[in-house]
């Protein structure tokens, strides 16, 4: 595969969010009422290199053990519209309803581990030995970031 092929191989993973629209005929042909219409996006997770590992002094294992990995997605715009009938009593006032939420990005961390041995590093006053310790462990949080909202009108 040349290099050209794997780069548009490549490219429907590199999208934001894929749109979707969410076919409702049915609904009106069955029960006969307007359906609402429905658009979105599904978001396409894009996974970030893990953090890498810190080797301190005097420790025997890198902190974190675990890395935590960061994954991002784009929440695409979302739109849902019906049909109002009758809002006020009379035909005249027919309108339109509508949620809609706006595109938004969402940053997301996965847990990581962090893990101590149960011997320190050798004892020059043991003759070398390492001594024995309480291990370890710990684990750190998972992160969400980001701030999705919703529109509510009417028309």
């Amino acid at each position: 595969m040349t290099c050209m092929a794997a780069a548009a191989a490549a490219s429907p993973a590199l999208a934001d969010s894929v749109p979707v629209g969410v076919p409702l005929e049915a609904v009106e042909t069955t029960l006969g009422v307007p359906a609402p219409q429905v658009a979105t996006a599904v978001p396409m997770p894009v996974v970030g290199a893990p953090e890498a590992p810190v080797h301190h002094k005097g420790d025997l294992l890198p902190t974190p053990l675990l890395p935590a990995v960061p994954v991002a997605a784009d929440l695409g715009l979302t739109k849902v519209a019906s049909p109002v009938p009758n809002l006020l009593g009379s035909k005249e006032t027919d309108g339109e309803g509508t949620v809609e939420s706006p595109a938004t990005t969402v940053l997301t961390r996965t847990p990581g581990a962090v893990l101590g041995a149960p011997l320190t590093m050798p004892d020059g006053s043991n003759y070398g030995i390492p001594n024995l310790t309480a291990p370890k462990l710990g684990v750190v949080a998972p992160d969400l970031v980001g701030s999705p909202s919703a529109l509510l009108g009417l028309r």
